[in-house]
């Protein structure tokens, strides 16, 4: 199509930059409508139509780039299809802006009001990684995650531009979803006019194959419940004992910190192997995603124990409370994530004693996630070049880094190593206060009452690193500053001990996989050998990851490599165990067959040590870890 040379010289006039600096104060005239297709989920297709009032003259429209949560400019523009804007029966040219791939623009002709936008979203095919860009829908359910398939106005608050959404899903699906709804007619659902701010943070779940349990008893406020969505019938048959523990999940959050900032929650739960895999918080919802048979196989279920509790403790900490790098005005503007090691290091280390204390995990499962995590993190090589602030800095890059050299590299590991450090802040109040408080208490200091009335719509509450030190002094006067730079700047080969120490645990090994690796090892169909030679590999014996200057790395095996046979034997997870355990008898070293690339070597481990995997012992300290994990609330009902 050729554009009118008028049209296309006033593009060219006010295409000058991606879009208008946001203005406090500033809402947007009229609701935008969006009615959102999504009876081809199947195919992986989601159509929307939206009506953008606007006056005539250019107008700059944005697609979310910097996605809350995913802590990174990760919208999917590139799925963006089929764009066509029209005004009064018109086809309008659009532009994209020339350095700001989210910004496009359109000139409103005159003596019109509003312009309509038709759009597709094409989801990833299976498997695809990278959070809600990844895949996302199956044959029998998926999940919608709006920002797909909305573009907003430059120059307003998200919280000042209003939308009327309204959702056709397939036959006979089923949703759930925090958005409240308007109504509902067969399968088209009309919601409640909300900010762009709430649209986005609302997702919706659906399929043909879903649950719902209910969390709080009827009349409770304020309700939660799970709404979880599978690719089969057989997935949804959680046992009653899980549901009892989930039902004490809730009693448990709302014991430690105090009070409730959501109206009306839910954990949306996606059971299936053909959808990426992780967990979204959202302030009234999260968006969990994980292997079809997790709440009915015991492995998996063991591997997934903490994910929900984790991506509930969001609600109180990175939803309610926010860093103030990461409270942007709209989804455009980049944000500061030098503060993900409380919003999300606090929050894994809270999310992992909440889901010991409802019941998901037993004691000696923690106890055994804390004693692999220390161990892991021990052995993180790249510590020694990389400050732990520096994986939280560059958290947008690292999220998608590839796995290979990831230890030394390092990667996220803000998550992880926040257990040890949370845990050391909170056996420090604990010392500090002769056993009087504990984190409990700045929990609810800093993310706790007053609770959210019942006409009041979740908002976050944005604090600095000043603001955090503040809270840890009015628990526990102390020099908190120091306590957490000494840490977060630290470049020491080893991980943080204080905490484990001071809770009455050691970190030791010996030749017996806990149940927690076993299970990794089955559902990932992985060997993990990181901690003897120092090497990870999957089920064909290709490298994963290596250890800087463990055995493994100093023969010169290097990841991407595949290991063929152990002692002149063809490889297999036996085999290599077999080798480890027979090596501590000999001075011979291992002799490793590999092929790198189209080449065949054989390297020599000079390794004696056998299998070796991590546990906790009592040392001679009380046991305050007991204490911290106990069920603390009342029995739920």
């Amino acid at each position: 199509m050729r554009f009118p040379l008028a049209a296309t010289l006033g593009i060219l006039l006010w295409a000058q930059s991606g879009g208008a600096q946001v203005q406090a104060g500033k809402t947007y005239p009229g609701p935008i409508t969006l009615a959102v297709d999504a009876a081809r989920a199947p195919q992986r297709i989601f159509h929307a139509h939206l009506t953008i009032p606007a006056s005539p003259g250019p107008l700059t429209l944005l697609y979310a780039k910097w996605i809350p949560g995913e802590h990174g400019p990760t919208g999917p523009i590139a799925d963006l299809t089929g764009l066509k804007i029209t005004a009064q029966g018109r086809t309008l040219p659009w532009k994209r802006d020339n350095v700001e791939m989210y910004a496009l623009q359109v000139q409103v002709p005159p003596e019109s009001s509003a312009i309509d936008v038709e759009l597709d979203y094409t989801s990833p095919a299976e498997l695809e990684q990278g959070f809600t860009a990844g895949s996302t829908a199956t044959s029998q359910m998926a999940v919608l995650s709006w920002n797909w398939v909305l573009l907003y106005p430059a120059g307003y608050p998200a919280e000042a531009i209003t939308y009327r959404a309204r959702l056709q899903l397939p036959p006979d699906w089923r949703f759930g979803t925090a958005l409240p709804v308007a109504s509902q007619t067969g399968n088209t659902i009309e919601f409640q006019p909300v900010s762009l701010y709430t649209l986005v943070d609302s997702p919706v779940i659906a399929g043909r194959y879903l649950r719902v349990v209910k969390l709080t008893s009827p009349g409770a406020w304020p309700p939660a419940e799970m709404d979880i969505a599978a690719d089969s019938a057989a997935a949804l048959e959680m046992d009653s004992a899980t549901e009892r523990h989930y039902k004490q999940l809730v009693a448990e959050a709302a014991t430690a910190f105090g009070a409730t900032h959501y109206r009306d929650y839910h954990f949306l739960l996606s059971l299936s192997d053909h959808v990426a895999h992780f967990g979204l918080e959202h302030h009234e919802s999260n968006d969990s995603r994980t292997r079809e048979r997790s709440l009915i196989d015991a492995q998996q279920e063991l591997l997934m124990a903490s994910l929900l509790p984790h991506e509930y403790t969001h609600s109180w900490n990175g939803k309610y409370r926010r860093p103030a790098g990461l409270t942007t005005p709209d989804y455009s503007e980049p944000m500061e994530g030098d503060l993900l090691w409380v919003y999300e290091g606090l929050t894994n280390y809270v999310g992992d004693i909440l889901a010991a204390r409802c019941g998901l995990n037993a004691p000696e499962q923690y106890r055994d996630y804390l004693a692999l995590t220390a161990a892991r993190m021990d052995n993180r090589s790249g510590r020694t070049w990389r400050p732990l602030i520096d994986t939280v800095v560059a958290a947008q890059v690292l999220y998608d880094a590839p796995q290979p050299w990831t230890n030394w590299r390092r990667g996220t590991d803000f998550y992880p190593e926040g257990d040890l450090l949370w845990l050391e802040a909170d056996t420090t109040i604990r010392d500090l206060s002769g056993g009087r408080r504990s984190l409990d208490d700045f929990l609810k200091s800093f993310a706790g009452p007053p609770s959210l009335g019942r006409d009041q719509v979740p908002a976050p509450a944005p604090y600095t690193f000043d603001d955090l030190v503040n809270v840890l002094n009015r628990v526990a006067p102390y020099d908190w500053r120091k306590f957490w730079n000494d840490r977060l700047w630290s470049t020491s080969p080893h991980a943080p001990w204080g905490g484990l120490e001071a809770s009455g645990w050691t970190l030791t090994y010996d030749e017996n996989p806990s149940e927690l690796v076993k299970a990794g090892e089955g559902v990932r169909k992985l060997v993990n050998l990181e901690f003897s030679l120092g090497l990870t590999l999957d089920e064909d014996g290709r490298v994963l990851d290596v250890a800087f200057d463990r055995p493994a790395h100093q023969a010169g095996i290097a990841p991407g490599m595949i290991l063929v046979a152990v002692n002149g034997r063809a490889w297999s997870r036996e085999v290599v165990h077999d080798a480890l355990r027979a090596g501590k008898q000999t001075s011979t070293p291992l002799q490793l067959l590999v092929r790198n690339d189209d080449y065949y070597s054989t390297v020599s481990v000079d390794y004696h040590g056998g299998d070796r995997y991590p546990h906790l012992v009592r040392n001679s300290r009380p046991d305050l870890l007991t204490d911290i994990v106990r069920q603390h609330a009342p029995k739920a009902p």
